[in-house]
């Protein structure tokens, strides 16, 4: 009889399995693989649904026959041996349905009774324990397949779900608005590649303000020039335009005693001395220093060069 049952057990279990794995086949069929969108079709989620039910299905109904099984070994091994607490325990009523509930989820067999309740089983001397699991890992076991179900559900069925792509895209716009709004927010931000030159008056005496503090020792207080060349003539060592003059700042000319002003001036207020410096060709100061460097002609000289320098040694 046992033998007929546990057949019987195995085949329907198999056959539902069957079905949904048969399901899955189908819906996997049912569009190509290279269509990103699959499961925005309606057959597709339709097979798809109808899988997952089975499949589900088969696990209870397999479930379900275990535990009638291991019911008609509990109770073989019963009366075989005579655990009449355990069958006492399984009769007696409970005064309310949390205790009841408790009593079944904890009716575990003691572990020195163990030899009382294992199965005829043996698989290569694995033996079978026929003892109840504990309660926490049974309760585990239901969350996570009921999570299961609905994390399907809305991913895979309803379309609600983001997929990864969709939400690697989505962080990225987001970080991209992030990164946007950051550097909105950043008045140092210069583009050596476009600079221009800067005429507003508030940006012109902050320039001014900039050479007076820094400027003045080597290249006089008109930009007649001193140790430093002369910034109010048509020569310059390193390029005259606004782009060279920045970078010239920036990045300063060493050998020359010029040093780089990008760890002591911010972007913005170096591009503010630059454009101030502009303002000093062909201010004729008394007392000049004589040319240095190459005439600067704006249409035929390069805007951008690697050459450094400073506001103060510039040329």
């Amino acid at each position: 009889m046992k033998h007929k049952f546990t057949k019987t057990s195995v085949s329907l279990s198999l056959i539902f399995i069957g079905l949904g794995a048969q399901a899955q086949d189908a819906a996997s069929a049912a569009a190509p693989a290279t269509d990103p969108g699959f499961y925005d079709g309606l057959l597709a989620n339709g097979l798809l649904l109808f899988g997952g039910l089975a499949i589900i299905g088969a696990f209870l109904v397999l479930y379900h026959l275990l535990s009638v099984m291991i019911k008609v070994q509990q109770l073989r091994i019963y009366q075989e041996h005579g655990i009449e607490a355990f069958k006492e325990s399984a009769k007696e009523g409970s005064k309310s349905f949390w205790k009841d509930q408790y009593k079944r989820w904890t009716n575990v067999v003691p572990v020195e009774k163990e030899e009382d309740i294992m199965l005829d089983h043996n698989y290569d001397g694995i033996k079978e324990l026929d003892n109840s699991l504990p309660p926490w890992w049974v309760a585990l076991f239901f969350v996570t397949s009921a999570f299961a179900v609905v994390y399907m559900g809305y991913f895979h069925i309803t379309g609600k779900g983001l997929s990864s792509k969709e939400q690697y895209e989505a962080e990225v716009k987001t970080a991209e608005a992030a990164i946007a709004a950051f550097q909105a927010k950043q008045a140092d931000k210069v583009d050596e590649a476009n600079l221009v030159v800067l005429d507003k008056p508030g940006d012109l005496s902050a320039g001014k303000t900039i050479f007076t503090t820094n400027c003045v020792a080597c290249h006089g207080a008109m930009g007649e020039g001193g140790v430093g060349p002369n910034l109010t003539d048509k020569f310059w060592v390193h390029g005259g335009s606004i782009t060279n003059i920045y970078q010239t700042i920036k990045n300063g000319v060493p050998e020359k005693g010029m040093i780089s002003w990008k760890s002591q001036l911010r972007p913005a207020d170096m591009h503010r001395v630059a454009s101030y410096i502009m303002t000093l060709q062909g201010t004729n100061p008394p007392n000049p220093k004589e040319p240095q460097g190459d005439e600067y002609t704006p249409d035929a000289a390069p805007q951008d060069t690697t050459a450094a320098g400073d506001a103060m040694g510039m040329r």
